[in-house]
């Protein structure tokens, strides 16, 4: 569950993890669940159906989000400003940034945006997983967005399998040797704690990965499919 401490900010969990309080309730799982789907599916894909504006660089205004999504979520009418606010700050990946009274999903997008992202701490290698049926068409042209505005990167070659799982059963992982492709003008921004984000990568850049020793892979992600009406956006990133 969400809660509040007086002290230490919002937490995810039964007991403040610094001091040990109770803190206050703010959400149960269900609700953060329902929640991170709809914003994921606003803030990446949809601001027009819930009469939302959206500047150059993804961002909404969290009082005008919360409202707007109050007046169409009868299950969410107890929502405001500080329920969104502590779910952003508490996600574990980084989806989403709150500036003063703004929030963005840092990444995802289908929308048209511009992102902004710090270009520092990236790592030498980053990594994105395949198709079995894709891996030589990627290796030859490079990798460009598909059904979203940038490519997604995963830090470690792991991260890029667990996100793999979601659109084929054997993800085919590939390494990008992201400092050769920075230092030749390619853009990589830091989107979140797993997640890079690049308008491109050319086939110099991209090789097969090795898989790591001791690498096992995790179980397939369940089949269940959630109901359609809850389906609010790509959350599973």
């Amino acid at each position: 569950m969400l809660k509040s401490c007086n002290e230490h900010g919002s937490f995810r969990g039964e007991t403040c993890p610094v001091c040990g309080d109770e803190g206050k309730f703010l959400m149960s799982e269900e609700e953060m669940n329902s929640l991170s789907r709809i914003l994921a599916g606003v803030l990446r894909h949809f601001p027009e159906k819930f009469d939302l504006d959206m500047d150059l660089n993804g961002w909404v205004d969290i009082r005008d989000l919360a409202a707007s999504i109050k007046a169409r979520k009868r299950n969410l009418h107890w929502l405001r400003p500080h329920h969104i606010r502590a779910l952003a700050e508490t996600d574990g990946k980084g989806r989403y940034q709150v500036v003063e009274n703004q929030i963005r999903a840092t990444y995802g997008h289908s929308v048209d945006v511009e992102l902004d992202h710090p270009s520092d701490d990236v790592p030498q290698s980053l990594y994105y997983p395949a198709t079995q049926e894709e891996v030589d068409l990627l290796l030859e042209n490079g990798i460009t967005p598909t059904d979203r505005r940038y490519v997604h990167l995963s830090r470690t070659f792991e991260d890029a399998y667990n996100a793999g799982v979601h659109r084929t059963e054997d993800p085919q992982i590939l390494e990008v040797d992201a400092a050769a492709a920075m230092l030749a003008d390619v853009y990589i921004g830091r989107a979140g704690t797993t997640v890079f984000v690049a308008r491109g990568v050319p086939p110099d850049f991209v090789s097969r990965a090795q898989t790591p020793e001791g690498f096992v892979p995790p179980p397939p992600p369940s089949t269940e499919e959630p109901d359609r009406r809850e389906r609010m956006g790509d959350d599973a990133d």
